[in-house]
């Protein structure tokens, strides 16, 4: 008897007519899927990936994505096309079979607009005929990389500013200096929405000494997920204007340039730029 399943499951398998030890040929086929876990951000996509040993053609084949219930699907392919009735609601419009791979025996699955509640077990079941495979694949769900920005002047330094969403349980939120030296922050709140998931906003003062490159660490302690995105702050000749180079990993994602007024003190302007220099039109010394 399969363990956890219900009594509509139990009656499906049996009428599939697969035995899993034949005792003279056996012309089948194994699901395969990937050894480790697939890890997906929270508003992107994912492809789940299974495919067929020995290669064949999935074209004729039932393929059948579900979580726990086997008659609710998140998506069906059968007879040559998509079947829709009895899908779980949740994955209406969000769910893909990669079909222009079926001829090689890839029955990949593509899932739109990552959710929290997408994190979890995925069975990836094949039938043919009487005969049918199905494995079990591990989807696990992170928060949105870092978003850093800087905020104004503050407490006589530079305010830089780190916002993330979509982690749970609450993460652990760094910020380190080039040398990896922790960072002390000046604030830092966590708030959680109505899907048990954690928006994270932490800041630091950078003192207007010298150019320097500052890191934002966010990290899941209990699946030892972790996301960073970097700012670099390059020091004016007038020691009033900042170039600022926003960094995912090693791409530089925005440039800009951050000046204060002279004649205010303390109020300050940002412009963003696809150039190297933000010095054009703002006069001389930056």
């Amino acid at each position: 008897k399969w363990c956890g399943w219900g009594e509509e499951e139990e009656t499906y398998r049996a009428m599939a007519g697969k035995y899993r030890y034949t005792p003279l040929v056996w012309n089948g086929f194994t699901v395969i899927r990937p050894l480790n876990p697939l890890t997906a951000v929270v508003g992107q996509d994912i492809v789940l990936p299974c495919h067929l040993s020995p290669r064949m053609s999935a074209t004729n084949m039932e393929v059948r994505w579900f979580r726990s219930k086997l008659l609710s699907f998140v998506h069906l392919y059968h007879g040559g096309k998509d079947q829709y009735e009895g899908q779980m609601p949740e994955y209406r419009g969000r769910t893909e079979l990669l079909k222009a791979e079926l001829t090689d025996g890839n029955v990949d699955l593509r899932i739109l607009n990552i959710r929290p509640s997408d994190e979890g077990q995925y069975i990836c079941f094949v039938q043919d005929g009487s005969f049918y495979d199905e494995t079990v694949l591990e989807l696990w769900v992170a928060g949105s990389a870092p978003l850093i920005s800087i905020e104004g002047h503050e407490d006589g330094g530079l305010q830089v500013v780190c916002r993330s969403a979509g982690w749970y349980p609450e993460p652990e939120v760094l910020w380190k200096d080039l040398n990896g030296r922790h960072l002390p922050t000046a604030s830092e709140t966590k708030s959680q929405v109505e899907n048990r998931l954690f928006i994270i906003e932490t800041a630091v003062i950078v003192r207007e000494q010298s150019s320097q490159r500052l890191s934002c660490y966010i990290r899941n302690t209990v699946l030892n997920q972790e996301k960073e995105s970097a700012i670099g702050l390059i020091r004016g000749g007038s020691g009033r204007q900042w170039l600022t180079q926003v960094l995912h990993g090693e791409q530089l994602l925005a440039m800009g340039c951050f000046s204060r007024s002279s004649a205010e003190g303390t109020s300050s302007r940002l412009q963003w730029s696809g150039g190297t220099s933000c010095c054009q039109g703002s006069g001389s010394g930056c």
